[in-house]
C-alpha cells in the first residue's frame, strides 16, 4: 500500500475514535484531536460520572461560520452531538453541557442549544508588578523572579486559574510588565541584557512555555504587555543611561527590535500588547512601524511563521495622534487590534459620552477590532464588588456606545496579585474572594444582552450554591451586591477629582478638595466623558444661589441615591446573615464590606453637605452658613471613625498602588496614607482647625477686609492649610 494511503488511513482512525469513561460513557471524536479537544474530552469525562448511559459525538461544523460558536443536539433516544465552528467552539459546547448537567443533576432526554460569543476577545490581566517601585529598574519594570512573583512559578495555581478562565469562557490573559524581555529572552548582540540569573532565566522560559501550552488547551491566548521605550537595568547601567528613554536612537531601536524578534521566535503563539509610552514622547508612528512591527516580522521569519501574531496597540499616551499612529500601523500589519480604557482607571458610569466615547468610536472604525480596558478600579478598592446589573449595563455601553468587540478586565487589587487586601490568616486569593467580579464580566462579555429577569434567577442560583442557602436568602445577597455597587461610581463621578489611580475614593477627600477641586487638577474626562450629564458641587451651589434651573444628575440626587442604596444593601445583608450553611466567614466579610460602603457613603454625603454650605457662604458671607458646614463636617468625621473601626482589623490597606502617584486624599509616597487609620488624624485636624477659624470669625473683631474679599479669596482664607498633607 502506498505510504500516502497508509498515512491517510491512520489519520482517519485517529480522527474518528471512541473514548470510554470509567463509568461506561462513550464519547466519539469525529475531528482532529488537538490539545484543546483533548482537554474538552477530559472535562466531559469528569462530569459524566452520574450520566453514563448515553453517547456523545464531537464534530466540526463548517456551517457555523463564526469563531467559538457551537450547537448541541440531543434527539429523543439518539446520541448527543456537539458541533463546533472550531476547537474553541467544541470546548465551549462541552462546557455548556457540563453546566447543564451540574445545574439539573441529569440530562434531559431531548434538547437543543446553540450559542457563541458577542465579544471577540474576553479576558483579565495579571500584573507582573508590585505595590511599590523598584527605582533602579524604572517605573513599571520588575524582573520575573521567584522572590518578587512566587505565584508565577506555581503550576498548580496556574492550572486552577486557567480552568477558571475556561469555565467563564474567557479566551485571553494579559501579563503586564514594563520590560519583560530581559526576563524571557537572550540576545547574542546584547549578552548583558538579562536582569535575572541563569537559573531564574531557565525557570522563566520553562514556566512561560508551560503557561502558554496549558492556556492554549483551554482556548486562552496569552498576551504579553510592554511599555516603550524601556530597556533592561543591566543594559542601562552599561551605557550609563536610565532604563526609561523618551527619544529613540539607533541603539535603542536595535535592542528593542531584536528583543521583540527573539520573543516571537521563542514564543510563537503569544500575542503582544504595546503601550507606545509612557516614556516615549515622539515619533510613535515610526517606532511602531520600524521597530515593533519590524521586530515581529523578523521573529516570524526566524520561526517560520506564516500567520501574523496578534498585535494590540493601547491608545494610552497617544492622545490626539491615535488615529494617525494606528493608521500607520495598519499599513504595515493587518492583524492589529486597538485598546482603550473604559472609564479611565475607575468604574463610574454605564452612560459614557463626550470626547472619550468619540475617540473609542473612531478607533473602532479604523481598526475594526477594538478592546475596552476596564482599568485599575481605583474607586472600588478595596471592597468586594458584585453589582451584576451595573456590570451588564456597562458591557452593553462598551458594545453599543464605544463600539468595542473585546473586553480587557483588571482584578480589583491589581498591584498585589494574587492576594486580596483582606487582613486574614491565611491570606485570601482574589480568584476566590472576587469570584463574582470575574464571572459577571465574563458572562456579559460573552453576551451583554441577556434577559435581565432570567439573569436575576441565574445569579440567585449561583449565590445559593455558593453559600448553601435558600433562593430567598440568595436573592437578598444579590440585592446587597447590586445596591452597594451603585455607591462608589456615583460618588466619584459627582464629587471626585479624577478617575485615575491618583485618587483612592474609599480613603475620603478633604474639605478643600470637595470645595475647590480645580486646585487639585480636576481631570476633565471624569466630567465630560465618564459621567452622565450633570453638575458638580460648585455648579450646583452657584445655580442655587442665583435661582437657575439645574441640568442632569445633580450632587443632591447622587447623595440621595447612595444613601438609599447603601441602606438597602445593609438591610438586605442583615437579613441574609445567619441563614447560610457554608462559606459563613466569607459572608461575614461581605457584610462588613457592605457596612464599610455605607459608612463611606455617609461620610461623603455629610462632607458634601458641608462643602455646599461653604460654597453658599462664599456668596452670602453669613456665619450661619459656616456653622451649618461645621455641623455637617463633624458628622462626617463620625462616619469616618466608624469606617476606620470597620477596616482597622479587616484590611491591610485601601489602595494596592502605594507610591507617590497616589495624591488624593493624601500623598501615598513610600506607602504612606494607605489605610483609614493613617488618614483619620488628618481629618480630625481638619475638623478642629475649621472650628477654630469659625470661632475667629465670631470673635467680634473679624478682619475688616473679609467682606471685601472675592469669592475665591474668601474660600482661600477659610480652607487653606486645614490639613498639611492634602496638597
Amino acid at each position: 500500500m502506498p505510504r500516502k494511503t497508509i498515512s491517510a488511513l491512520f489519520l482517519y482512525l485517529a480522527l474518528a475514535c471512541l473514548v470510554s469513561g470509567s463509568t461506561g460513557a462513550t464519547i466519539e471524536i469525529q475531528c482532529p484531536q488537538s490539545p484543546r479537544v483533548q482537554y474538552a474530552v477530559q472535562r466531559l469525562n469528569r462530569a459524566l460520572k452520574e450520566n453514563a448511559d448515553f453517547r456523545i459525538v464531537l464534530q466540526k461544523d463548517s456551517s457555523l461560520q463564526k469563531p467559538e460558536h457551537f450547537t448541541i443536539k440531543k434527539p429523543s433516544g439518539g446520541p448527543l452531538t456537539i458541533c463546533g465552528s472550531d476547537d474553541s467552539g467544541l470546548l465551549y459546547g462541552c462546557l455548556e453541557l457540563i453546566d447543564r448537567i451540574q445545574a439539573e443533576g441529569r440530562l434531559s432526554d431531548s434538547f437543543e442549544a446553540a450559542d457563541g460569543p458577542v465579544f471577540k476577545l474576553r479576558g483579565p490581566c495579571i500584573g507582573m508588578q508590585k505595590t511599590y517601585m523598584l527605582k533602579e529598574f524604572g517605573e513599571y519594570n520588575y524582573p520575573y523572579t521567584p522572590e518578587l512573583f512566587p505565584f508565577f512559578y506555581d503550576r498548580k495555581e496556574w492550572i486552577e486559574y486557567l480552568d477558571m478562565l475556561a469555565d467563564n469562557r474567557m479566551n485571553t490573559l494579559y501579563l503586564w510588565n514594563g520590560h519583560p524581555f530581559s526576563s524571557l529572552v537572550r540576545l547574542p548582540d546584547y549578552p548583558e541584557a538579562p536582569d535575572v540569573c541563569e537559573e531564574t532565566f531557565r525557570q522563566n522560559q520553562e514556566t512561560f512555555h508551560f503557561l502558554t501550552a496549558e492556556a492554549d488547551k483551554r482556548g486562552v491566548w496569552i498576551v504579553q504587555m510592554f511599555y516603550n521605550i524601556h530597556i533592561s537595568k543591566n543594559l542601562a547601567e552599561k551605557y550609563g543611561i536610565q532604563p526609561l528613554q523618551s527619544r529613540p536612537d539607533d541603539r535603542l531601536s536595535d535592542y528593542t527590535r531584536k528583543s521583540i524578534a527573539s520573543f516571537v521566535q521563542e514564543y510563537p503563539n503569544v500575542g503582544l500588547l504595546v503601550c507606545l509610552g509612557e516614556a516615549l514622547t515622539r515619533h510613535k508612528d515610526l517606532w511602531l512601524r520600524d521597530v515593533i512591527i519590524a521586530g515581529v516580522r523578523e521573529g516570524m521569519k526566524q520561526a517560520g511563521l506564516k500567520t501574523e501574531p496578534p498585535l494590540i496597540i493601547r491608545q494610552h499616551t497617544m492622545d490626539d495622534d491615535a488615529q494617525q499612529i494606528i493608521g500607520a500601523g495598519l499599513e504595515a500589519y493587518s492583524n492589529l487590534y486597538t485598546m482603550m480604557k473604559y472609564n479611565g482607571e475607575a468604574l463610574t458610569t454605564d452612560q459614557p459620552r463626550g470626547p472619550w466615547a468619540q475617540l473609542h468610536q473612531r478607533l473602532s472604525q479604523i481598526a475594526g477590532n477594538h478592546i475596552s480596558n476596564v482599568h485599575i478600579l481605583a474607586n472600588l478598592e478595596p471592597f468586594r464588588y458584585g453589582a451584576v446589573r451595573f456590570i451588564q449595563s456597562c458591557t452593553q455601553a462598551i458594545s453599543d456606545i464605544h463600539r468595542c468587540n473585546g473586553l480587557h478586565l483588571y482584578p480589583l487589587a491589581y498591584w498585589d496579585w494574587p492576594l486580596s487586601p483582606d487582613k486574614t490568616d491565611p491570606a485570601l486569593r482574589q480568584i476566590d474572594r472576587d469570584w463574582i467580579w470575574f464571572a459577571a464580566w465574563a458572562r456579559y462579555a460573552w453576551n451583554p444582552y441577556r434577559d435581565p429577569v432570567k439573569e436575576d434567577l441565574y445569579w440567585t442560583d449561583q449565590i445559593a450554591l455558593r453559600y448553601g442557602c435558600s433562593k430567598e436568602t440568595a436573592s437578598l445577597i444579590l440585592d446587597a451586591y447590586n445596591q452597594s455597587g451603585r455607591c462608589a461610581p456615583a460618588l466619584l463621578r459627582r464629587f471626585g477629582i479624577t478617575n485615575g489611580n491618583r485618587q483612592t475614593l474609599s480613603l475620603g477627600m478633604t474639605l478643600d478638595q470637595l470645595v475647590r477641586p480645580n486646585h487639585y487638577n480636576l481631570f476633565p474626562r471624569l466630567t465630560d466623558s465618564d459621567s452622565p450629564e450633570g453638575e458638580r458641587l460648585q455648579d450646583f451651589a452657584e445655580k442655587e444661589w442665583k435661582g437657575l434651573p439645574h441640568i442632569g444628575e445633580t450632587p443632591v440626587q447622587a447623595m440621595e441615591e447612595v444613601l438609599l442604596a447603601s441602606q438597602k444593601a445593609a438591610d438586605a445583608m442583615a437579613s441574609a446573615v445567619g441563614r447560610v450553611s457554608q462559606n459563613k466567614e466569607e459572608l461575614g466579610r461581605l457584610k462588613n464590606d457592605i457596612d464599610c460602603i455605607g459608612a463611606m457613603s455617609r461620610f461623603y454625603v455629610l462632607k458634601a453637605r458641608s462643602a455646599m454650605s461653604i460654597l453658599r457662604y462664599g456668596h452670602s458671607r453669613r456665619i450661619d452658613d459656616l456653622k451649618e458646614a461645621e455641623g455637617f463636617l463633624g458628622l462626617s468625621l463620625e462616619a469616618y471613625r466608624i469606617l476606620t473601626q470597620l477596616t482597622e482589623n479587616t484590611y491591610r490597606y485601601a489602595n494596592s498602588l502605594q507610591t507617590g502617584t497616589r495624591k488624593i486624599p493624601f500623598n501615598g509616597a513610600d506607602g504612606a496614607f494607605k489605610h483609614w487609620v493613617d488618614c483619620l488624624p488628618l481629618y480630625e485636624m481638619e475638623c478642629r482647625r475649621f472650628s477654630e477659624r469659625i470661632q475667629t470669625l465670631q470673635s467680634g473683631s473679624p478682619d475688616p477686609n473679609l467682606l471685601e474679599d472675592s469669592f475665591d479669596k474668601a474660600l482661600d482664607r477659610l480652607l487653606a492649610g486645614l490639613t498639611e498633607a492634602s496638597k
